[in-house]
């Protein structure tokens, strides 16, 4: 009885997998497949940290979907990890999700459609995706650790081989010495391309090509979204395999790492009433929200007894307050940041007070709402005021430091007038 292999799975099929990873898998038996490539059993679900963190193991080559050979094999599949982080997410002890990845890649079949399932349960329940490449994030399993909003690398991981490959393998000459004559009755002049048991057609060889190619620029534009990169960036790697701090430098990864590194500063994240997802590269661009481009702006008229509301952007209405200046480099430690962002809070909550507004800066906090939401809060509440009048009569006529720009407006324009 000849022992199975898995070419007759992945000959003719694009794979996304690294290079090395390629021939031991194709020409693996059984008993060497469990015990080489070390793979966890599929369905091996997730585990929650004390801290709310559910941790999902992304482990071995992959498939779209198993079945009795891949599973014969200890081979994972695609369908597999989306239940088991699609569990993870829906879950309501947990409140954020860390991917602990090993795995060389596998199929392109069904890869992009995990992709964006992770991505879409990310922005839908709005809970933190961490990754580790705990050692290898590479190929199909690289396409997946982009979707998370930070990625750490081991010293010795790896991460990208952002490519496509595909596998014929002709076997007549073999055929012929066994004395063995394939006769392959078809229709469709196409039906038969990259059959075993004929050498590759020139035609069929571009056909192949033509789809890897597709595929590859597929994959680029994927990652190019998932970490904001240029795709000439992406496509600039060459499928290169890059190691720890390289990964890093390369754009392809946040910061080097261990698992236990990133669970812990997850969890002093998590500890924070109002933490940023995570992505600390300084590259990463500046994102507009169409839906947020005009908020309303508080001016007092000619007459100073109304007011009126007129649109402008998001950066114009939060500019109307005093922003505090900090320095680009280097930046503050989470801790002294997030007092800052509390001594904002309480000015801002002041300065609505002498408007007429009544903030509560602690319930703020505790909410999380960062100080230009509170702005654009105290600008809606004035903007709707039925007696604007107010604005101008409580004003005190000497400036003090910290007041709103709003205020000092409406005492200068009143000023003016006397």
């Amino acid at each position: 009885m000849t022992t199975p292999s898995l070419a007759s799975r992945f000959a003719g099929r694009p794979l996304a997998l690294a290079p090395r990873a390629l021939e031991p898998l194709l020409a693996a038996t059984p008993i060497e497949a469990r015990s080489d490539l070390a793979l966890v059993p599929r369905g091996a679900g997730f585990s929650m940290t004390d801290s709310g963190i559910a941790v999902v193991p992304v482990i071995g080559p992959m498939v779209s979907r198993g079945d009795w050979l891949t599973e014969l094999f200890g081979i994972g599949d695609y369908a597999s990890v989306g239940s088991t982080i699609t569990d993870a997410f829906a879950d309501p002890a947990t409140r954020a999700v860390v991917m602990e990845i090993d795995s060389p890649g596998g199929e392109v079949g069904g890869l992009f459609d995990l992709t964006d399932r992770i991505r879409s349960l990310k922005l839908e329940t709005g809970k933190p995706l961490w990754a580790v490449a705990s050692e290898a994030a590479l190929s199909a399993a690289y396409a997946i650790a982009s979707t998370a909003d930070r990625l750490y690398v081991t010293r010795t991981g790896e991460a990208g081989s952002i490519g496509v490959v595909a596998i014929h393998v002709d076997e007549s000459a073999a055929d012929t010495m066994a004395g063995r004559k394939y006769t392959l009755i078809h229709a469709g002049a196409k039906k038969v391309d990259g059959n075993a048991h004929e050498p590759l057609a020139p035609e069929a060889h571009a056909d192949i090509q033509a789809d890897v190619d597709a595929l590859h620029e597929a994959f680029v534009a994927l990652v190019a979204r998932n970490r904001d990169l240029a795709p000439e960036v992406v496509r600039a790697t060459q499928a290169a395999i890059y190691r720890g701090q390289r990964a890093v430098e390369a754009g392809l990864a946040d910061r080097i790492g261990t698992m236990d590194q990133a669970l812990a500063e997850l969890a002093n994240q998590l500890a924070s009433p109002a933490s940023p997802s995570g992505r600390s590269r300084s590259s990463q661009p500046h994102r507009r929200n169409p839906a947020m481009s005009h908020e309303p702006k508080v001016r007092v008229s000619e007459t100073e007894t109304e007011i009126e509301t007129e649109t402008e952007t998001v950066e114009e209405a939060v500019a109307l307050s005093p922003v505090v200046e900090t320095p680009s480099s280097p930046e503050p430690d989470p801790a002294t940041a997030l007092r800052a962002e509390y001594a904002e809070i309480a000015a801002i909550a002041a300065q609505g007070v002498r408007l007429g507004v009544t903030v509560d800066a602690a319930d703020a906090m505790k909410k999380g709402i960062k100080p230009d939401a509170l702005r654009r809060s105290i600008l809606d509440s004035l903007a709707t005021r039925a007696e604007a009048s107010a604005i101008v009569s409580a004003a005190p006529q000497t400036p003090v430091a910290g007041d709103s720009p709003i205020v000092r407006r409406a005492r200068e324009r009143a000023a003016s007038k006397s």
